[in-house]
């Protein structure tokens, strides 16, 4: 038996995910999330419908880097079967206020990013490999296809974290501010774990035999999921109510189970066991932005999430 953690599993795509992991009797399952008592819902309604024990639920708050720390610390101090697969996929969109993580960053970024990068990293000294990590993005992350969102903007990753810094945001609306700090975090998660992936294979941590795999999986557009928490009432009741039924009549828009079975895919498909450092939109391998493959700006984002997170050299084997 093996273990994956599954960050935001207690709803939308990461529950979907879950339980069809939990069909798999090879696969122990910890769904991390903020809300404890939401999780053990989740985990209560998984255990009911597959019949399944093989599933926990523990608290895992993205936007507290001691929060990171003290669940890895806890799941090292675990009786659990080896951590085989971390599934990076709770996200947060805000567009009506500007809100910040316990350490003064930008929620969006230190959620989606900083939480994420630290949390993968103090995991790696649990991983065994043969392992797989997978980072939730989205095709928001790509200006060149058309989302019905603003491009990411690219710039020195302390003013992703510190944005009230950022001159050229001073003057913008909240609901631009918001949902491009959406995309440019959906874009770190994509040169993250690009530079993951190489970082791995060149210090000899993944290897042939041994691999730990790092990919990137867009889901599409899901309506009905919780990423519209911070909308207008009424867009709320459009996003929850009538797009989940136009979905079936639109292309390139999924059902929240369609993409939770292609993500649970990644983790447990064999034919997928050697494959590091792509990108997945559903079911297919593709192309991610020209932007997401620049080896410059995922270096310069690694190195300044170092200093943010204040990982330390002992606390990951890169």
């Amino acid at each position: 038996m093996k273990t994956v953690i599954i960050t935001g599993g207690n709803s939308g795509l990461g529950y979907c995910c879950a339980q069809k992991l939990a069909q798999d009797p090879s696969w122990y399952i910890v769904i991390a999330c903020r809300n404890l008592e939401k999780a053990q819902r989740a985990v209560k309604r998984i255990q009911e419908i597959g019949n399944s024990q093989q599933i926990e639920a523990m608290t895992l708050d993205l936007a507290s880097l001691a929060s990171v720390r003290s669940f890895t610390a806890k799941f090292a101090g675990s009786n659990l079967p080896p951590l085989s697969a971390v599934i990076c996929n709770a996200g947060v969109q805000f567009i009506q206020r500007q809100t910040y993580t316990q350490e003064g960053f930008d929620t969006t970024f230190g959620v989606n990013h900083l939480g994420h990068f630290l949390l993968v990293h103090l995991l790696l000294k649990q991983l065994v490999a043969p392992a797989r990590i997978v980072f939730v993005s989205s095709d928001t992350h790509d200006s060149s296809k058309t989302t019905g969102m603003p491009a990411p903007y690219w710039r020195d990753p302390q003013l992703m974290a510190y944005p009230e810094q950022d001159p050229i945001l001073k003057n913008k609306n909240i609901g631009i501010v918001g949902r491009t700090a959406y995309t440019t975090s959906k874009l770190c998660n994509i040169l993250c774990a690009y530079e993951l992936s190489r970082r791995l294979q060149q210090q000899g941590k993944s290897t042939a035999s041994q691999p730990i795999a790092v990919n990137v999986f867009n889901p599409g557009l899901m309506p009905g999921s919780g990423l519209a928490q911070d909308y207008t009432p009424v867009a709320k009741f459009v996003w929850h109510n009538i797009l989940p039924i136009l979905s079936k009549f639109i292309p390139n828009v999924n059902t929240i189970e369609q993409a939770g079975t292609a993500l649970a895919r990644l983790i447990a498909d064999p034919e997928l066991a050697g494959v590091t450092g792509k990108y997945f939109s559903g079911f297919e391998m593709t192309n991610s932005s020209t932007e997401s493959y620049d080896q410059e700006k995922a270096r310069q984002l690694w190195n300044a999430s170092v200093e943010l997170t204040q990982l330390k050299p002992e606390e990951t084997i890169l």
